[in-house]
């Protein structure tokens, strides 16, 4: 498939032009999976868009059913039908994209489905977007840097309790409507909407953004992609939507950080455009300045940098 090509805008047409705020121009439909590794080492580039395009830009989560269960599993692209396999293909991914990612949970607590994490990313999604994009992002982290198993519904509530406390968010996660939603027919039902849509599009392989303007101009773009290259898709639909930042490095990291309340150091280097050991530099400052801290400097743990309280 080409870099981006044109979607159909048969599906859910009216509710994208109905959704748009004021001022936005470019609404995205992000189909992703918790447990796909592609979608973590796309975090620094549509996160880096996001935060470029502001106001301009909304975005909705699908939830795309990486792994139903191993027993039915079969990805002959990359020649993985069992949980062995995948281990080496998160190696890949590392080395590739340069995103920390811990391959070591498929030897020592492998995920049976990826479906208990889909679900609980709808459930969130009922106390609003800012709550679900919070959620997801933990549950990520969780799996990828810190080898959590997130099919088991412990690791899910905890995650759960783990977003509402992060510090100064908009909206407060409610745990007990949390765990009442994880298993309402109302969550199911928009799981399996996401999975109907999916195979609507075709869609097999994550990240893929379906993009269109409200003017109803669309395209589709498939698959993990560097930033110069998603930002030629959101160009040629949406010239000068993005809107470089002017702040001096340290005040531009800071409010980077505030804005998704957790980062990589390789997340941080991309909106930078720096290599890795300058902006561990200057992370590194802004702790001892105390306008960073870590999330948790336990040695051998991947550093995230979190705000400091207000």
């Amino acid at each position: 498939m080409s870099l981006f090509e044109p979607a159909s805008s048969s599906l859910d047409e009216h509710k994208i032009n109905a959704e748009g705020k004021d001022g936005t121009t470019c609404w995205i439909e992000y189909y992703t999976d918790p447990l796909c590794s592609w979608c973590w080492a796309f975090e620094a580039q549509w996160r880096h868009l996001c935060y470029e395009c502001a106001e301009r830009l909304q975005w909705h989560y699908r939830m795309g059913g990486l792994i139903a269960n191993w027993r039915g599993y079969d990805d002959p692209f990359n020649a993985i039908q069992n949980p062995a396999q995948m281990g080496p293909q998160w190696f890949q991914v590392r080395e590739f994209s340069g995103m920390p990612l811990d391959e070591k949970i498929w030897h020592s607590d492998p995920p049976g489905s990826s479906y208990p994490a889909c679900l609980a990313v709808k459930a969130a999604e009922r106390q609003g977007p800012a709550i679900a994009e919070q959620y997801l992002r933990r549950l990520r982290e969780a799996v990828m840097l810190e080898r959590r198993n997130i099919a088991r519904q412990e690791i899910l509530l905890a995650a759960a309790q783990e977003v509402k406390q992060i510090p100064s968010q908009e909206e407060q996660f409610d745990l007990d409507r949390f765990r009442a939603d994880l298993n309402a027919p109302e969550t199911v039902e928009a799981f399996r909407q996401d999975l109907r849509d999916a195979a609507y599009y075709g869609i097999g392989r994550f990240p893929t953004l379906i993009l269109r303007r409200n003017n109803g101009r669309s395209l589709i773009l498939v698959g993990y992609r560097p930033y110069d290259a998603l930002c030629a898709a959101v160009d040629s639909l949406v010239p000068d939507i993005r809107q470089k930042h002017a702040l001096p490095r340290e005040d531009l990291i800071v409010d980077y950080v505030q804005q998704w309340r957790s980062a990589t150091v390789h997340e941080l280097a991309e909106v930078l455009g720096e290599q890795l050991d300058q902006t561990s530099q200057l992370l590194n400052a802004l702790i001892v300045q105390k306008k960073l801290k870590l999330a948790n400097d336990s040695p051998g743990r991947t550093p995230l940098y979190i705000p400091i309280p207000d």
